[in-house]
């Protein structure tokens, strides 16, 4: 090859030895690159991360009267720190609601707060039973006593000196403001009021309390609420259904149940099933929805 480039001409020999090496064209991968290391002249290098992995650094002169708490973007997440918030959150809701009822005092006949002078909320120094004056009726509308008051059954309890609970012959629930009936056995007040049937002897002072004329139907059927037999049950009024509660289940799911005093046959006690209680809530708030009430025989 070098004899062949000395026995050429001279203007081939520089043509040759000029001559432009062919450019050839390799894969991006296999192509060489060449590095300036002058760091005056290395320009800064950009990342495309996914948008998951994006990290927005805010920069701290923008606010500069709220420090940034420091956080370590390395620790790993612990999932526990959602429940601990949850349970601080619902700790704090426990606390205003408690805040908004701090006393608790609440009648255990009609469940209301107010009181004032003429009705107040009296305590039972026994077993610590609230109740309006006039809700209870006897002893406490003849004036309430200075020392301490007892009711009924605390009374009943230290005579016989029995701790034993006294059971409601019209319902499960053995708590609550309970009188003696004219036949020797207890009832809920509340119960005595909202079943049709029963009355008061005294419906001034709510003794003497009368469970003979309940219907035959009442006794022994499922409360649909609490799933037992125990007492005396009331239907839903509206005619085409079916569900039985007793009046202490209804009162505690929040069931609506009215008492009204009738011109000729007495009280008129309306009571609803869940499904029906939300209707007639909103038949009482639109007037749009229609029920139909059964007649009570």
């Amino acid at each position: 090859m070098e004899n062949n480039f000395q026995t050429l001409p001279p203007n081939k020999r520089f043509k040759h030895l000029h001559q432009e090496k062919p450019s050839i064209n390799l894969p991006a991968k296999k192509r060489p690159i060449s590095l300036n290391l002058d760091s005056d002249t290395i320009p800064a290098a950009t990342y495309c991360l996914p948008a998951k992995k994006r990290i927005c650094a805010l920069n701290p002169d923008l606010f500069p009267n709220k420090p940034f708490s420091p956080f370590d973007l390395n620790l790993e997440y612990d999932p526990r720190s959602d429940q601990i918030e949850k349970s601080v959150q619902e700790n704090e809701q426990k606390q205003k609601e408690e805040e908004v009822d701090e006393d608790g005092i609440v009648c255990a006949i009609c469940q209301s707060t107010d009181a004032d002078a003429l009705d107040p909320i009296v305590l039972c120094d026994g077993c610590d039973l609230m109740v309006h004056v006039t809700c209870y009726g006897t002893p406490l509308i003849d004036g309430v006593p200075d020392g301490d008051w007892f009711c009924c059954q605390c009374q009943v309890k230290d005579k016989n000196k029995n701790d034993d609970v006294l059971p409601c012959c019209l319902c499960p629930v053995k708590e609550g403001a309970l009188k003696p009936t004219n036949d020797g056995r207890w009832a809920h007040i509340v119960c005595a009021l909202f079943v049709p049937e029963v009355f008061f002897e005294d419906p001034d002072g709510r003794e003497g309390i009368d469970c003979s004329k309940v219907l035959e139907k009442r006794w022994g059927k499922k409360c649909y609420v609490c799933t037992k037999r125990d007492g005396c049950v009331v239907e839903c009024s509206e005619q085409k259904c079916c569900l039985r509660f007793h009046v202490t289940c209804g009162l505690n799911e929040g069931l609506c149940i009215e008492y009204k005093e009738g011109r000729n046959k007495g009280a008129i006690v309306a009571g609803f099933c869940k499904t029906h209680t939300d209707l007639w809530m909103k038949q009482q708030a639109t007037g749009k929805y229609k029920i139909v009430a059964r007649n009570e025989e």
